[in-house]
C-alpha cells in the first residue's frame, strides 16, 4: 500500500511550485561549493540565481498582488546587479543585495504562512516547509554583504579581515543558520554578530515550531485505513 501511494503520488510532486524552489536551492548551494571561480563559472552561478528568482517569483505568485510585487523586486535586484556589474559599483550591487534580501524575506513569509495553515499537509507544504528553512540561509547571505558595505571590515575571513563574496555569504549563513560554529569565517564587528545571533534564533526557533506545527496539522492515523479494515 505504501508502495503504491508513493508512486501515485510522485507525479504529482513535479507540479508543486514548492518542490521546484527546494530543488533549485539545492542546485544553488552545490554550484556555490563546487563551481570554480572562473569566468564560465560566473556564469553558471548567474544563471542559478536567474533560476532561483524565477521559482521564487512562482512559489510566491499565487494571487495577482503577491506575483506583482514579487516580480518587481526580482526585476530590481537582477537591473541592479547588472549595473553594478557593469560600472563595477558597489553602491548598485548593494542595492541589489537589498532587493534581493526583500523578495526572500517575503517568499520565506509567505511559504511559513502557507505551511503553518490548519489543514491536512500534504506534499507541497512539506517541499514548502523545506524550502522556507533553506530560504532563510540565502536570505541572511544577503543581509551579511549589506552589513560590510556600511561597515567594513566586519568579518574575518581566514584569518583576515575582508569583505565577502557570495560564496561566503552563504557559506557563513548555512554554518550560522545550523548552529554548526563559525568556521573560518566568523563576525568581528557587533552588528555583524548581532545579525548572526538573529539568524541562530530564527534557526532553532524554526526547526522547534515547525515540527510542533507539523505534527498538529498532520492528518490522524485513522485517516490512512480503510473503513473497511478492522
Amino acid at each position: 500500500m505504501g508502495i503504491g501511494a508513493t508512486r501515485d503520488a510522485l507525479p504529482h510532486v513535479f507540479f508543486q511550485r514548492c518542490f521546484w524552489l527546494f530543488a533549485v536551492l539545492l542546485v544553488l548551494i552545490g554550484a556555490v561549493s563546487f563551481v570554480p571561480a572562473t569566468d564560465h563559472g560566473r556564469l553558471v552561478l548567474s544563471s542559478v540565481n536567474m533560476l532561483l528568482l524565477i521559482a521564487t517569483v512562482a512559489a510566491v505568485g499565487r494571487t495577482t498582488r503577491s506575483f506583482v510585487i514579487g516580480l518587481a523586486l526580482a526585476i530590481s535586484a537582477v537591473w541592479f546587479q547588472y549595473l553594478g556589474l557593469w560600472h563595477d559599483s558597489d553602491i548598485d550591487l548593494t542595492w541589489s543585495w537589498i532587493f534581493s534580501a526583500a523578495l526572500y524575506f517575503m517568499t520565506t513569509a509567505f511559504l511559513l504562512r502557507y505551511v503553518f495553515q490548519p489543514k491536512i499537509m500534504t506534499q507541497d507544504k512539506l517541499f514548502g516547509a523545506a524550502a522556507a528553512f533553506l530560504l532563510i540561509g540565502v536570505l541572511w547571505a544577503y543581509l551579511y554583504p549589506i552589513v560590510g558595505f556600511f561597515y567594513p571590515q566586519s568579518y574575518m575571513i581566514v584569518g583576515q579581515p575582508g569583505r565577502l563574496v557570495y560564496a561566503d555569504a552563504l557559506y557563513l549563513s548555512i554554518t550560522v543558520l545550523t548552529s554548526t560554529g563559525f568556521g573560518d569565517v566568523t563576525p568581528l564587528t557587533r552588528q555583524a554578530r548581532g545579525l548572526c545571533m538573529l539568524e541562530q534564533i530564527t534557526g532553532v526557533l524554526f526547526v522547534a515550531i515547525l515540527i510542533a506545527r507539523l505534527a498538529g496539522v498532520y492528518p490522524p492515523r485513522d485517516s490512512y485505513i480503510d473503513d473497511g479494515v478492522p
